[in-house]
């Protein structure tokens, strides 16, 4: 029996996994938790063979956890599901070492292969999104310019992004400005609709 954690940060779509994977035959999920935070110490009380993580959990995100979880449980074999297009992602959670990695997009068939390939210890990556880890722009964002832009995305204003950030409104515009020459855009909209067209906000 394939035993499963399940990660993701919305209760809908991670209970429609979760519904998924008990109905395939020699899975079984002994878990769920919505917060990355929550992964490590969930997976020492259930024991799963398999944790499958969304990339974007809030309170940690699931590279960060899997890491951790291989650290701690290296038994627990690790898949990371996120949106397509993230070749950021992919690096980082190859540099963790996970075992499998999966879009958002992949239809049911190929999860529930991806779960049993990898309990049975193959490792799984998603061809399409290796060959855009390989060949498309890593995220120049960092974790506080990320942080910054989708409080923009939003439609704050810098004087709310400061307050909301407990930093000076300069600091914001000085940091916004930068990260429009990161990404190479002339503008804050165009920095927007950029980086979340590849995924990284």
């Amino acid at each position: 029996m394939i035993r499963v954690l399940l990660a993701g940060g919305q209760r809908l779509p991670r209970e429609a996994l979760a519904a998924v994977l008990s109905g395939t035959p020699g899975v079984q999920v002994v878990s769920q938790v919505s917060l990355g935070t929550e992964v490590v110490s969930s997976a020492q009380r259930a024991r799963p063979n398999v944790a499958l993580l969304d990339a974007d959990l809030p309170g940690m995100d699931g590279v960060s956890a899997a890491a951790r979880l291989r650290s701690i449980l290296p038994d627990c074999r690790v898949i990371i599901v996120t949106a397509p297009n993230r070749p950021d992602v992919l690096r980082s959670a190859l540099a963790a070492r996970v075992d499998g990695f999966l879009s958002k997009g992949a239809s049911i068939d190929a999860l529930t292969d991806t779960v049993r390939r990898v309990a049975r210890g193959d490792r799984v990556l998603e061809p399409q999104a290796v060959a855009e880890a390989m060949h498309g722009p890593g995220n120049p964002l960092s974790t506080r310019d990320i942080d910054m832009l989708r409080l923009a995305a939003q439609g704050r204003t810098p004087d709310e992004i400061a307050a909301a950030l407990h930093l000076s409104p300069g600091t914001i515009r000085n940091n916004l400005a930068a990260i429009n020459r990161k990404v190479g855009a002339r503008n804050r909209i165009e920095t927007i609709r950029i980086a979340a067209g590849r995924g990284w906000i």
